[in-house]
């Protein structure tokens, strides 16, 4: 049976590979016309297999993101951070334009209503483990600190760190830059044709799909309340539509374009827009509670990071924040990877752990705490502000809530929406990007190939909100489902990575080779006989 998976690499670059697509697309195309059908039986399938996904592989998920991160640490402050990934070539992009490329691929993915909604949860109702923790400073310090543990080092390391080595590493000895490259530390050559690429290279696709119409759909349900809220706009779905739609096309223009020009240009502009933004809520807001309160989260981040990332003593809670978050983000990690090795070419393991890892961090945490900071100075001010419009109406109501209690309400809701629909745009071309190399035997995807993804997975979100906001949130537990085999995807790079560093490290001089035993021994024998010769001369 899976013989007849077994794929041809073609000589013709960019030739699509009809296996992942067919499958990857077929089963896109099946899950919406399930959904449509019987929503209710699609939704309690995706909780069923999304409890058993948690309950089996959370553990597991937890410590793949500790160890990860880990591992890249220790390789890259080690003298291994100074190898050069890709080939001796000078970097294609400036510090800033690489690092607002890599931040695209995972805090567009849900920072804005995130930044806002996650830091109010936690200080209403505090972790398990710090149920006791007092409010005000101390509780808003506590539930920051948790929101960074979920957004920051492990979510980050995942996908900007081993496997980016490994894959562009693979991508040196002319490995393609599809998700079965990670499995190379562990099949060798094989994996360019054995059906278990195949079957890796569709697992992880389909989870990025889903993770990402799942969001695409969320946000336009989100826009739209937004919408009907601040500026009495129509609160329905052809509201969603247009926004999803009109989303979509941006992205299919800007991915069409590459890398060099759409991609990067919308990535500035997001980072322009987010600095916007920030500045105009910290202003506006309590500039000296934020920065008080940024300190003190680092503080507690950084003393609790490792009980708060491997804490297990509450299932249902882990399933709604730690184990939701970790699968997430493994489902993201594979496609992560060939992004950010697909322009990280010159760039040292250091330089990529970096600005793949750290810099995100802190700009993640900076963006949380400016947002959701500001969100619980005015909770702590006038309890339920914030609060209240959580409780009753979700993520989108968190952000408008901040917003709607500041000055110039409006211009911040039009600058909220802005950024907003700038993120999830860029969130859509780095990973219909992603997606688009992954179809492909090798070279770059065709222009077709890339429209495909980016419109189709626009499209499937709108129909999926035909049914209203069920069929969206199926679709976004079911990246957690994908994440069992996308776990299994990732782990050879925790042992694999480093080994294929140490190599490059010989080739480039960076290390000297181990000098073999028996040639050791043949000089110090050769030693000692020069020495015996001049006692006897003498």
């Amino acid at each position: 049976m899976f013989s007849s998976l077994r794929t041809r690499v073609s000589s013709r670059g960019g030739h699509p590979d009809p296996w992942v697509i067919a499958v990857t697309g077929g089963t896109l195309v099946a899950f919406v016309a399930a959904a449509l059908a019987a929503p209710e039986a699609v939704s309690s399938a995706i909780d069923t297999a999304f409890g058993w996904s948690a309950a089996w592989f959370g553990a597991y998920w937890q410590l793949l993101l500790v160890a990860t991160f880990a591992t890249m640490t220790v390789l890259a402050l080690s003298r291994y951070g100074r190898v050069r990934m890709g080939g001796d070539v000078a970097p294609a992009f400036t510090w800033f334009r690489w690092v607002a490329m890599i931040l695209t691929t995972l805090l567009a993915a849900g920072g804005v209503f995130w930044a806002a909604s996650e830091p109010i949860a936690h200080y209403v109702d505090a972790p398990p483990q710090y149920a006791g923790s007092a409010g005000g400073m101390e509780g808003a310090a506590l539930a920051m600190a948790q929101s960074f543990t979920h957004w920051g080092f492990g979510a980050w390391a995942i996908g900007g760190s081993l496997a980016t080595l490994v894959m562009m590493r693979g991508a040196e000895k002319g490995l393609p830059l599809r998700p079965r490259t990670l499995l190379w530390p562990l099949m060798g050559e094989r994996v360019r044709t054995h059906w278990v690429g195949t079957l890796a290279d569709i697992a992880c696709v389909l989870a990025v799909v889903a993770g990402t119409v799942g969001p695409i759909g969320f946000l336009g349900l989100q826009v739209s309340y937004i919408a009907g809220e601040a500026f009495g706009l129509p609160n329905g779905y052809a509201t969603q539509a247009v926004v999803i739609i009109g989303l979509a096309l941006i992205a299919t223009v800007s991915v069409l374009t590459g890398l060099t020009r759409g991609i990067e240009l919308l990535s500035r502009i997001n980072i322009y827009g987010a600095i916007a933004m920030v500045l105009a809520i910290v202003a506006l807001a309590s500039a000296p509670f934020v920065i008080d309160l940024y300190l003190q989260a680092g503080a507690v981040h950084l003393r609790e990071l490792a009980p708060m990332m491997l804490f297990r003593g509450d299932t249902e809670w882990l399933g709604h924040w730690t184990v939701f978050f970790a699968g997430w983000f493994i489902g993201y990690g594979p496609l992560m990877a060939i992004f950010i090795a697909r322009i990280s070419r010159g760039r040292t393991v250091r330089q990529i752990y970096i600005g793949a890892t750290l810099l995100p961090t802190v700009v993640t945490s900076v963006w949380f705490t400016a947002l959701g900071g500001s969100g619980l100075w005015l909770e702590i001010q006038n309890p339920g502000t914030v609060s209240d419009a959580y409780a009753q109406d979700g993520l989108p109501a968190a952000a408008l809530a901040i917003v709607q209690a500041l000055p110039l309400s409006a211009v911040m809701a039009v600058l909220m929406v802005v950024v907003t629909l700038v993120f999830f745009a860029s969130t859509m071309d780095t990973m219909s990007y992603a997606i688009s190399l992954s179809s492909v035997h090798s070279g770059e995807p065709s222009l077709l190939v890339r429209a495909f993804w980016c419109m189709g997975m626009g499209v499937a979100a709108a129909v999926l909100l035909l049914i209203g906001d069920g069929g969206v949130e199926a679709l976004q537990s079911f990246i957690v489902v994908s994440a069992v085999p996308v776990g299994l995807v990732l782990l050879p790079s925790v042992w694999g990575a480093p080994r294929l560093v140490r190599q490059m490290a010989v080739e480039q001089g960076v290390v000297h080779p181990p000098v073999p035993k028996s040639t050791a021994q043949a000089a110090d024998q050769a030693g000692l006989e020069s020495v015996t010769v001049g006692t006897d001369k003498e």
